[in-house]
């Protein structure tokens, strides 16, 4: 096997991890692969016998907190029943179908809007506003690539190794904006919601905005820039943290997603490892902070 200081005077290779594409076949071992990978992104040593800052935990969870039942969490289909048994179906956005293979999809049954998405990563979304003019060699393009990708690998985020691809179409949905839907993400630590950030102007200029669950926004970097327009307070807001609290039970850690649309909150995803771990927080005392909320399990699994 082997040590990370030969692995990381190898430019190349250090050139792919820094990319997030190393391939499995050139580091064997989820700890080994990590321990690099945490080296390379935020230039640090991973500290796993005694993690304090909030990226080193998720990696501790990466490796030693396996619960089969976060497979079903993480799938994008599948999570959608539990959800739906834990706070109630109406919080769940409308499935307009699932297929295993892009051709198995019928179009002419969707609505003129819709969504796709793939059940096992992060980021395999296609949005169609008008059937008229969307463009199927794209889209196909691109779910098919997804399709074939295993979101575990680059980062090892476990829940996601055996969740079966397939494709989902959902509702289309905006805010009261009328053109983006922005993201309300809750970090929740067994059951007790901590702190949020919401995401606006995905796609176009992407900025991260972080508050307590009193809406205070706090000074937080974290991976984007803050909004330079200050946002309000979302209707709903106890909802949604009463909501993520019930969802969070039992789970040392886990981000949960929510939409609010037209007076109506819509669940997005349940999110274990925010950034993989892999991103840095400005200024550095947060990450500290984020971690001092996490109490990992005594048992590993």
């Amino acid at each position: 096997m082997k040590k990370i200081k030969d692995i990381l005077t190898n430019p190349l290779l250090y050139i792919t991890l820094a990319l997030g594409r190393i391939l499995p076949k050139n580091i064997k071992g989820d700890e080994l692969y990590l321990r690099i990978l945490y080296r390379v992104r935020l230039k640090k040593k991973l500290n796993l016998q005694n993690p304090q800052r909030y990226n080193e935990k998720l990696q501790w969870l990466k490796l030693y907190d396996r619960r089969p039942e976060y497979t079903k969490m993480v799938d994008k289909y599948e999570v959608k029943k539990y959800v739906a048994e834990k706070i109630g179906e109406k919080y769940v956005i409308p499935t307009l179908g699932v297929w295993d293979r892009f051709e198995d999809i019928n179009f002419d049954l969707l609505p003129e809007q819709f969504v796709l998405k793939c059940t096992h990563d992060s980021g395999g979304i296609v949005i169609c506003k008008d059937k008229k003019c969307f463009d199927f060699k794209q889209a196909k393009k691109k779910i098919e690539r997804c399709l074939k990708r295993n979101y575990y690998l680059n980062t090892r985020e476990w829940p996601y190794k055996d969740v079966k691809p397939r494709i989902i179409a959902e509702q289309y949905m905006v805010d009261e904006s009328g053109y983006e839907l922005k993201d309300y993400k809750f970090f929740a630590f067994d059951g007790k919601v901590k702190a949020l950030f919401i995401a606006t102007d995905r796609g176009i200029d992407t900025r991260f905005d972080f508050y307590d669950t009193d809406f205070n926004h706090l000074p937080i970097q974290n991976g984007y820039p803050n909004a330079t327009r200050e946002l309000k307070k979302p209707e709903n807001f106890e909802l949604m943290i009463k909501l993520a609290e019930v969802l969070s039970e039992g789970i040392p850690h886990v981000r949960i997603d929510f939409y609010n649309v037209n007076g109506r909150v819509y669940f997005g995803e349940m999110t274990f490892f925010h950034w993989s771990g892999l991103k840095p927080f400005i200024p550095d005392e947060w990450d500290y902070k984020f971690g001092s909320w996490i109490t990992l399990p005594l048992n590993k699994t």
